[in-house]
C-alpha cells in the first residue's frame, strides 16, 4: 500500500495564514465572535471569501485557531512556577512573563478575555484539558515550598487567580489606565513599575517571618 506524502505548506501559504490570523485576532478583539464575519476579515485583507475558506472552513475554526495561538504563547511561559526550585525567582519570572504578554499582545488577550467572560462556550474543552493541569501543577509546587518551610501557606489556587487578574488587567484595562495617567498609552516604565509592585506584594504575602 502506498502512503501519501505529507506536503509541507509553502512559505507564501504560511504568510497568508499568518496574515489572516492577525486580522482575525484584531477583529475578534474589537467586535467579539458575533460581531465578526468571514467577509469582513477577507475584505480587510483583499481576499475572496473562498480564498479564506480554503484555509479555515468556518468562522468558528478560525476563531479557535486565534485562541489556540494566544493560548500556545501564554502556556509557553506557564511553567515558570511548576518547573522552578526557588519560589521568589519563580514568581518574579512568572509575573514578568505575564505582563510582557499583556503588553506585546493586547488584542490576543482581549479575544481570550471576551471568551472567558462569556463562559468559554467555544473553548471550554481546551481550558479544561490544558490549563487546569498546569494550574494544579503550580498549586502543587507552592504546596511543596510551603511544606519545606520556604513560603507561608495560603490558598494557592486563589493566589494564582490574583496573579492572573492583576497582570491581565494591563491588557484588558490598559487604555483606561493610560487615560487616568494622562498619557496616550502605557509605556515600558509603567509595565516595569507594575512588575515590581505586583511581585513585591505577592512575595511579601508569602515570605516566612523570621
Amino acid at each position: 500500500m502506498t502512503v501519501a506524502a505529507v506536503r509541507t505548506p509553502r512559505a507564501a501559504t504560511l504568510r497568508k495564514q499568518e496574515a489572516i490570523l492577525i486580522e482575525a485576532e484584531h477583529q475578534f478583539a474589537r467586535f467579539g465572535f458575533e460581531g465578526v464575519s468571514l467577509d469582513s476579515i477577507a475584505a480587510a485583507l483583499d481576499l475572496s471569501r473562498q480564498n479564506l475558506l480554503y484555509h479555515w472552513p468556518s468562522k468558528e475554526d478560525l476563531y479557535r485557531a486565534v485562541l489556540d495561538s494566544v493560548m500556545g504563547e501564554w502556556m509557553a511561559n506557564m511553567s515558570a512556577i511548576a518547573d522552578a526550585d526557588e519560589p521568589e525567582a519563580a514568581i518574579r519570572a512568572y509575573v514578568a512573563d505575564k505582563l510582557r504578554f499583556s503588553r506585546e499582545r493586547p488584542s490576543g488577550n482581549a479575544v481570550f478575555t471576551r471568551e472567558i467572560m462569556a463562559g468559554a462556550p467555544r473553548y471550554q474543552d481546551v481550558l479544561k484539558a490544558q490549563v487546569m493541569p498546569l494550574l494544579h501543577a503550580d498549586v502543587a509546587r507552592f504546596e511543596g515550598w510551603a511544606a519545606a518551610g520556604l513560603i507561608r501557606r495560603l490558598d494557592f489556587t486563589h493566589l494564582m487567580f490574583l496573579i492572573w487578574s492583576s497582570t491581565q488587567s494591563y491588557a484588558d484595562l490598559g487604555a483606561q489606565f493610560s487615560l487616568y495617567m494622562g498619557k496616550a498609552a502605557l509605556d515600558e516604565d509603567d509595565f516595569e513599575r507594575a512588575r515590581e509592585l505586583i511581585t513585591g506584594l505577592i512575595w511579601r504575602s508569602l515570605e516566612v517571618a523570621e
